[in-house]
């Protein structure tokens, strides 16, 4: 039988339901959703998969262990009690990271300290090293995150976060995440037979997406991640998740897809963010003002994330940009927009109540997704 892991997806707010899902979709069932995160058993061939095919999650972490702790006695010597060796070898390099929240141990600093005190004990009792361990070896990256006096003690198998998937070479000011661009193509109805646009596609990150996942490529494949070192999980494994991702990419299916900016400049990073990814025939990039925009096909989607206005002076701008964009999104019907925005009175401007309004977060900034459905045409 295999080995199991207890394993941590963490998300940004609002998209925990989204990653959830994606966890189930790679076959893994026992899945258990809280604010920010979620958690399932998995074999060891998940920390691989779930890397390379999360396509809205921020990390995956092992759960090394869960306890309720009050004093900083208890927290060591529940720490120490962990079976830290099936993990780290005698020259892994373990950094402490922390957090504290509603906690009596709230200083993170000391938590810190008592949590690497704790391993480097145990890590030094069952590896027989009796002065200090020399951390030469693989990242394992440890996080103490305590919420309301319950302790979470994780190991960081990611590295760099997944939303750096390699291929965004330039960007804008205001940059989405990758991650949260992924999210908003899964939130709609849209498949890859279908026509997509973004009219303020910036650099290109929407678009991108997309494109990923209308040809089913996996979002990590042209990335490396710290757990890619460590000796417990077979080399193996780590070639057979690259060899099904190889596997199931549709490298041949067609996509109608187009990216439009006002700024001639996005166009440029767009186009060369696409080439670094490996899509550089698939998206169309035009320079263009969103109000010229006019459908030439029927049943096509929209998703953009405009401007917000959250600079003095922008408002006036910017509320003409949504009036304009209602007029042209309302051109055909059988056209459906997702509109990302912090704007609390875009349906206003827009000139149509959304079908579906979503609460998600950009950054730390609260936006609504606005969602209007079209009704499809029969070709």
């Amino acid at each position: 039988m295999q080995e199991t892991v207890k394993l941590l997806a963490t998300a940004a707010m609002g998209l925990e339901a989204v990653v959830a899902q994606e966890v189930k979709a790679l076959g893994y069932q026992d899945v258990k959703v809280d604010n920010g995160k979620i958690s399932f058993e998995a074999p060891l061939s998940a920390i691989p998969r779930c890397n390379l095919w999360l396509r809205t999650a921020d990390r995956v972490k092992i759960v090394v262990g869960e306890f309720k702790a009050t004093t900083f006695d208890q927290l060591f010597e529940q720490t120490k009690a962990l079976d830290w060796e099936r993990y780290i070898p005698e020259n892994g390099n373990f950094p402490v990271i922390g957090k504290s929240v509603k906690s009596t141990l709230y200083s993170v600093s000391d938590c810190q300290a008592i949590v690497k005190k704790a391993v480097a004990e145990k890590l030094k009792q069952k590896h027989g090293v009796a002065l200090r361990l020399p951390e030469t070896g693989a990242l394992y990256r440890i996080e103490v995150a305590l919420l309301k006096d319950q302790v979470t003690l994780t190991i960081d198998t990611s590295g760099t976060g997944l939303h750096k998937r390699g291929y965004r070479i330039g960007q804008g000011e205001a940059p989405l995440k990758e991650t949260l661009a992924a999210a908003l193509v899964q939130l709609t109805n849209w498949r890859p037979e279908f026509p997509l646009v973004d009219l303020f596609c910036g650099s290109g990150t929407i678009l991108i997406e997309a494109a990923l996942i209308g040809q089913n490529i996996a979002p990590g494949f042209n990335r490396s991640f710290s757990s890619e070192e460590w000796d417990f999980i077979p080399n193996q494994t780590w070639e057979n998740a690259f060899e099904e991702a190889e596997q199931l990419a549709q490298y041949d299916q067609p996509l109608n897809i187009t990216g439009t900016d006002l700024d001639p400049k996005m166009i440029e990073i767009a186009k060369a963010n696409a080439i670094e990814a490996g899509l550089a025939d698939l998206i169309n990039w035009k320079q263009m003002i969103a109000s010229d925009f006019h459908p030439k096909q029927h049943n096509g989607y929209v998703i953009s994330n405009p401007p917000y206005a959250e600079r003095i002076g922008e408002l006036k701008t910017v509320e003409q940009i949504y009036r304009d964009l209602g007029k042209s999104l309302r051109q055909d019907p059988s056209w459906s927009s997702y509109i990302l925005t912090s704007n609390e009175k875009f349906e206003q401007l827009f000139g149509a109540k959304a079908t579906k309004k979503r609460k998600l977060f950009n950054g730390y900034l609260k936006v609504d997704y606005y969602q209007y459905f079209g009704k499809h045409k029969k070709e």
